[in-house]
């Protein structure tokens, strides 16, 4: 079939000590793919939630744990 995307397709750039900038650029096309880009950028922070928070708030809250979750998950995947 000519839509099957492999799995090997999915998966991050492998830095394996050489050519730094070439993986560098690499990952962060692939950071940029899932939305994860923005947290490397941004450098966030796991903040607390208010006493009493919002739907907004929590929504917020959560969106950005996921990002810093999947941000380091895919960096560290991609390091021997």
């Amino acid at each position: 079939m000519d839509s099957e995307i492999s799995f090997t397709a999915l998966a991050p750039p492998v830095f394996n000590g050489k050519g730094y900038h070439v993986w560098a650029a690499r990952m962060e096309a692939h950071l940029e793919e899932y939305d994860f880009w923005e947290a490397v950028e941004k450098d966030y922070e796991f903040l607390s939630l208010p006493v009493n928070p919002t739907i907004a708030q929590i929504k917020n809250h959560n969106e950005r744990i996921k990002k810093i979750r999947g941000k380091s998950y895919i960096i560290y995947c991609s390091l021997i």
